[in-house]
């Protein structure tokens, strides 16, 4: 039998808000030739004190059931990829579906950091598999900002916030993409690698100050390392499996996280740099809405026509890591 998951309407958020360099100069000892050179991002969006995670994923997710002229009651189930959600309970899929109106639908929170999209791909063909007739809203939404420690200039000049929400379902349409093969790895040894505080391992009694361990804290030179590794192989893998190789391949999307480690996958991979999309200068690494959102711009550029095949990878905290064939 043949799998059928469809990938449709993907939009995406990003808050008003922006943070260039230099603003980020005037908080740490930092300037803007050294965060180009080492990062390739230029500015990040924040958003607003008012706003939450969840808010970025309504906003994206009302864009996309418009788009698709689909009634919130008439979906499934609302999975949520994130790190960052307003609380550890309720998930943010429950306020999302809440807000939606979308009455008694499965909705569940899952954390697989960068790599959310891909995992959430995986989760959705599972879905699909169970029952065809399904209507899954997805949703990436992340409010990293609000994990960033401000004089940690190794960490703060990386990240930005945004929300990506696409319909998964086995009719797909005009528009949509086939989800062709996914492939989800990690290693939870190296997980002290990347961590986002703020969950029960910080351990803080009523009145307590925040401490350190509230925010991201990252190894720099060791992730890159595992995150190049770890990306080039499982895309090898996923194409060898598939009997293709990267001249099958019409755009690369990999994670927005660092314009050297796009660069050295690239380069492993044998894909030249006009084959590659990146809007990384423009948002940072916005965690796992990251790759939905770098979909939506290639595609609103022309980047991405009908028959086209793309692959995307990702690597995250965990560690996790993955890569999704899509064909337009």
């Amino acid at each position: 039998m043949t799998l059928n998951c469809h990938l449709r309407a993907l939009c995406a958020h990003v808050p008003e808000t922006v943070i260039t360099n230099d603003d980020l100069a005037a908080l740490v000892d930092t300037n803007d030739q050294w965060i180009v050179e080492r990062t390739g991002i230029r500015r990040r969006h924040r958003l607003a004190d008012t706003e939450n995670a969840s808010d970025l994923a309504l906003a994206a997710a009302r864009r996309c059931l418009e788009e698709t002229a689909l009634p919130a009651r008439s979906l499934t189930h609302v999975l949520a990829a994130t790190c960052t959600p307003d609380h550890l309970s309720p998930s943010i899929a429950c306020i999302l579906a809440g807000a939606l109106d979308a009455g008694p639908v499965m909705a569940m929170d899952f954390g697989a950091a960068c790599t959310g999209f891909i995992y959430g791909l995986s989760l959705g063909r599972a879905f699909l598999a169970q029952a065809p007739e399904s209507r899954i809203l997805f949703v990436c939404t992340e409010a990293l900002t609000r994990r960033v420690n401000w004089q940690d200039r190794g960490t703060c000049v990386l990240f930005g916030d945004a929300a990506a929400a696409c319909v998964l379902d086995s009719e797909g349409g005009e528009g949509s993409a086939r989800v062709e093969d996914v492939l989800c790895q990690s290693d939870g040894t190296q997980r002290d690698l990347i961590v986002v505080g703020g969950g029960t391992a910080c351990r803080y009694a009523p009145g307590d100050p925040v401490d350190d361990s509230f925010f991201i804290s990252m190894r720099g030179r060791d992730t890159y390392k595992h995150a190049v590794r770890q990306m080039v192989q499982v895309c090898e893998t996923l194409l060898a499996r598939n009997g293709l190789t990267m001249d099958d391949v019409e755009l690369f999307v990999p994670h927005q996280a660092n314009i050297r480690i796009i660069e050295a996958v690239g380069s492993r991979l044998g894909v030249g740099a006009e084959r590659v999309f990146v809007n990384l200068a423009e948002y940072g690494n916005t965690s796992s809405a990251s790759i939905p959102l770098a979909l939506a711009e290639a595609r609103a550029a022309g980047r991405i026509r009908p028959g086209d095949r793309v692959l995307v990878t990702a690597f995250g905290a965990g560690l996790t890591w993955g890569a999704a064939l899509l064909r337009f």
